[in-house]
């Protein structure tokens, strides 16, 4: 690390010293000097930048602690520090605070272990004169027993304009500012480009959508840099594997039970109009946005999986054809054709969406996983947000919001799980 002085009076003809301020750059230890002789000080004085040195270990050819902040210091009273960067090899930057005076710069984010760094130290001295500097280290792998892998969703594939992203953590993670790092790490990019932010499910999971639909025709792509960052003392994120997913059509159903009518309308014009029946009294299907969890040709319903007794009134055991899924607790839109003549006029069913078989065949074949099946004018309640499929959209974009880490607003109650409802008839 010698560098080599001009004399005195070199320079372009400039006759003052640029960037006299002295920096050492620490990560937890005492320094050592970068010049020839090992010493942080000079009997002349210099360019600010080539003072900079590495901590003692570091400058004995170890490893830097991953566990400790990164920091820069400016030594010398007529210099100070105008800008430091911190990139490691995959691009992650260090973010920091550097002190109003210019005189101390020290991480604000955690670093990765066994990983590659670039600092980038500016410095002015007390004449306007810059110096700079670029340094690099490595940091040693951290004591820590458990690693943090993150499981993306859905599979990758072409999915409806309503299918959210989930992440699911391989560990429990509790604490807001250390869901804050988790959450800075899983970036989201679509093209075309919409504005979305991951919301809090539980301890172990996270949903992604924007603040409307998805485009349709988009790609949707999601990545985790956590890889070696600091979650807790305990805790450090490990590898992921990305995933790319792709929207079709712009499909969205709307059934109003008031009037017992499904429209489907795609790249929002409608394309058909379908006679259909919902729940009864005390069986009311639930109001509010679904999304299509999967598509069943052939589903055996019976009332006994949902707490209705054999024998009773109300109980059933169907052979139901062209079944769409949109709740995990067996609520469908399918083929109904016992209910045929009340279909467009009457609801009698214990909660599904029943139409013919000729227009569930169809209905079947037009949609896929991700699509919208939205319900209006049902007595029902309003379907929940997570637990029971994807109810994610019947939150408004500021509560969504507010299950964010990176927000400072309090996260809403909204961890609801399936509620058992009967289906079919």
């Amino acid at each position: 690390m010698r560098h080599t002085e001009p004399p005195r009076g070199a320079g372009a003809g400039r006759s003052r010293v640029v960037g006299r301020a002295l920096l050492v750059i620490a990560l937890g230890a005492g320094v050592a000097g970068c010049s020839s002789d090992g010493s942080p000080l000079s009997a002349e004085p210099y360019d600010a930048a080539d003072r900079i040195s590495f901590s003692g270990s570091i400058e004995a050819g170890k490893k830097a602690d991953p566990d400790k902040p990164l920091e820069v210091v400016a030594e010398d009273s007529d210099g100070r520090i105008t800008d430091v960067t911190a990139v490691d090899a995959s691009g992650r930057h260090v973010t920091g605070e550097l002190a109003a005076d210019g005189s101390r710069w020290h991480s604000t984010s955690p670093l990765a272990a066994d990983t590659q760094y670039t600092v980038r130290v500016s410095t002015e001295d007390e004449d306007g004169g810059s110096g700079r500097k670029v340094l690099t280290f490595t940091t040693g792998k951290s004591g820590t027993a458990k690693r943090l892998s993150v499981t993306f969703g859905p599979r990758a594939g072409t999915y409806g304009v309503g299918q959210p992203l989930t992440a699911e953590l391989s560990e429990p993670v509790k604490d807001r500012a250390q869901r804050a790092v988790v959450e800075r790490s899983l970036k989201v990019e679509s093209t075309p480009a919409v504005a979305g932010t991951w919301h809090w499910v539980d301890d172990k999971k996270l949903h992604y959508r924007p603040r409307d639909y998805w485009p349709a025709h988009a790609t949707i792509s999601v990545r985790s840099i956590l890889e070696g960052l600091k979650v807790n003392d305990r805790l450090r994120g490990g590898r992921t594997e990305p995933l790319t997913i792709r929207t079709g059509d712009r499909v969205i159903a709307v059934t109003d039970a008031a009037t017992h009518q499904l429209t489907v309308l795609k790249n929002d014009e409608e394309i058909k109009e379908i006679p259909v029946t919902t729940g009864k009294t005390g069986f009311e299907t639930r109001n509010g946005v679904k999304v299509v969890l999967g598509k069943e040709p052939f589903v055996r319903m019976r009332s006994t999986t949902v707490g209705i007794a054999e024998g009773s009134s109300e109980s059933y055991d169907l052979d139901v054809r062209f079944a769409t899924r949109v709740t995990w607790s067996g609520e469908y839109v399918h083929a109904a054709p016992w209910s045929v003549d009340s279909q467009g006029y009457d609801n009698v069913s214990h909660g599904c969406v029943g139409m013919s078989t000729d227009n569930a065949e169809w209905f079947f074949d037009t949609v896929r996983e991700g699509d919208i099946v939205k319900v209006e004018n049902s007595a029902g309640e309003t379907m929940e947000p997570f637990g029971n499929g994807y109810g994610d959209w019947n939150l408004d974009w500021q509560q969504w919001q507010a299950g964010s880490a990176l927000t400072t607003q309090k996260t809403p109650n909204t961890q609801e799980g399936p509620r058992l409802r009967p289906t079919a008839a």
